[in-house]
């Protein structure tokens, strides 16, 4: 169950991130946070949400907005990840799962007739004040980046 809820605050947590980093959530007030989660670093879905979210992020940071990723791969697999497709945001860590919990995002999937308990693909703006003003789970990849920034512009 997720500890997260529209219109509330976002309760902090801190993760090891790439870049040699360890980061907060609340290290990003002041402006537009959007943190995405995906299932696996270097897999084409979510290779692909990170190229888009690269591609736009220009115009997000021209919103006043971060970005940040999040998986439950190790630091150096997501250190890989980011430098293979020059992501120009740092992705989180989530080993033990603590934000994943946090926000709700672990669910039974299918896996080649398996089930398995894994990220369930996800992004949620939070506001500059550290409170979380929209959610998109289950998120489909084309087009999810554009809509994520028009939701960053629109606040």
């Amino acid at each position: 169950m997720s500890k997260v809820s529209i219109d509330q605050p976002v309760p902090d947590c801190t993760l090891p991130a790439t870049s040699d980093k360890t980061l907060s959530l609340s290290d990003f007030r002041g402006g537009p946070l959007i943190l995405y989660f995906y299932p696996k670093a270097s897999t084409p879905g979510c290779t692909q949400e990170g190229q888009d979210f690269r591609d736009l992020h220009g115009e997000f940071r021209a919103a006043g907005a971060a970005i940040l990723g999040a998986s439950r791969d190790a630091v150096k697999a997501q250190q890989n990840f980011k430098d293979k497709y020059a992501f120009p945001f740092e992705l989180l860590s989530d080993k033990d799962e603590t934000l994943c919990q946090l926000f709700g995002v672990i669910k039974e999937k299918n896996m080649y007739g398996r089930k398995v308990m894994g990220i369930e693909r996800s992004t949620f703006l939070i506001d500059a004040e550290g409170v979380l003003r929209k959610e998109w789970r289950g998120v489909k990849v084309k087009g999810h980046a554009q809509e994520v920034l028009e939701a960053v512009q629109a606040l």
